[in-house]
């Protein structure tokens, strides 16, 4: 091979890694922020994975199925409970009867929400809640955001939760460690929930904070337009 080849060679795959570069540092119009964020990211990772992920971990090997299954029912209630206020506020009556039942069904006859009877029988969820409201109210979903602990989410998405968090049900418990416990071992069931999908986002994607980013965008999309979003301006 002559040196000629050699070095055009050699300037063929600099090049190749520069527009491989240009590519991963290209802006991104939902995360006008990634270099911040990307940091917090890289803090969760230090935080989550010392203490958060363990914990979520030994609550799943160690806690009996049968109670996790009841804990992660109770809070699907809750859930369903803030799913049909916003189903109101939104306009979607059809949604607000089947999660109304859901409420109904599971809080009467399935011990408090222990239970879930609705799936059982076939009613579907609504999973709406107040940062969808926002979005169908016309709000923009302004920035993608990464919080530590907190995760992904937007400034519509983050302002909706904390709306839920300071007015959701929990929230009018008047005996505060009661109510702290509930936050507490609410957070842990959604850590748990999370070790699954998470194992795949870790193993599978070449840039992790990239994959969860584009899925979590993606996936609030698909609920803000009831599974059926209009193709992307960007699409082809």
């Amino acid at each position: 091979m002559s040196a000629a080849r050699v070095v055009a060679g050699r300037l063929g795959v600099l090049a190749l890694a520069a527009m491989l570069a240009g590519c991963a540092v290209a802006p991104n119009r939902d995360d006008p922020f990634e270099p911040m964020n990307r940091a917090s990211f890289k803090v969760n990772e230090v935080v989550d994975g010392h203490f958060v992920r363990p914990i979520a971990q030994a609550y799943v090997a160690y806690t009996p199925k049968p109670v996790q299954t009841a804990v992660a029912n109770f809070f699907g209630n809750v859930r369903d409970f803030v799913s049909v206020i916003n189903d109101f506020l939104q306009g979607k009556l059809d949604k607000a009867g089947n999660d109304m039942g859901r409420v109904i069904l599971n809080t009467g006859f399935g011990l408090g929400g222990l239970i879930d009877i609705a799936t059982e029988a076939g009613i579907p969820k609504g999973n709406e809640d107040f940062g969808l409201t926002l979005g169908v109210w016309g709000f923009p979903q302004g920035p993608y955001l990464f919080v530590p602990v907190w995760g992904p989410t937007t400034v519509r998405d983050g302002t909706g939760s904390l709306v839920e968090l300071y007015m959701g049900p929990v929230g009018y418990i008047p005996d505060v460690p009661l109510r702290n416990t509930l936050y507490g071992i609410g957070a842990l069931n959604a850590r748990a929930q999370a070790l699954s999908a998470e194992a795949v986002a870790l193993s599978a994607a070449l840039d992790p904070y990239a994959f969860i980013r584009r899925a979590y965008l993606q996936h609030r999309r698909y609920l803000l337009y009831d599974g059926k979003p209009p193709p992307e301006k960007d699409s082809p």
